[in-house]
């Protein structure tokens, strides 16, 4: 390795070393539900959102409860980006006017991205437009790591908390 890469490396380790401790307070104190830098700001965009999706933030869930809402999330997420994958041909945003993605191919390439494996058996410049990149894929790519962390941390909790029955809230 050349000495610059030597100097990127050991200027990587010691951002990790500095943000990581940082970084991993502010989940805590925000997946344990107190006060977190940056309050001021988001909550009230929270509680308008909550409000507007009837979400009761402090309401917890059992895991059964829990589960059913990934799964049902999880479901509307494949079932959209079939449908925009199927019907690209007649959306916006789709200059080289590419046809909709094949039946199979579609549902293979939707359950992917909504589990977060990424799988592709296209490819994605000749197939697929502006438009299911953008809000399609590009957004599962978003929405999958935060149900993946959203499992980790009802993971977390229900091997830490000893007296409940629930993990928290799916939805918050």
């Amino acid at each position: 390795m050349t000495a610059a890469a030597w100097g990127e490396l050991v200027l990587l380790i010691a951002f990790l070393a500095v943000s990581t401790p940082l970084l991993g307070s502010y989940m805590a104190k925000v997946y344990g539900n107190k006060r977190a830098p940056g309050d001021r700001v988001f909550l009230p965009v929270e509680r308008a959102i909550y409000r507007a999706c009837r979400i009761d933030p402090d309401g917890e869930q059992r895991w059964t409860t829990y589960a059913i809402s990934l799964l049902a999330f999880s479901f509307v997420s494949v079932v959209i980006l079939y449908a925009l994958l199927r019907l690209q041909g007649h959306l916006p945003f789709n200059p080289d006017h590419m046809k909709g993605v094949k039946p199979a191919l579609s549902f293979n390439t939707a359950s992917s991205f909504v589990t977060n494996t990424n799988w592709q058996n296209y490819s994605g410049e000749s197939t697929m437009s502006f438009l299911s990149q953008m809000a399609g894929l590009a957004v599962q790519n978003f929405l999958s790591a935060a149900v993946g962390i959203a499992v980790a941390v009802a993971l977390i909790r229900g091997l830490v908390r000893r007296r409940t029955g629930t993990l928290g809230n799916f939805w918050v």
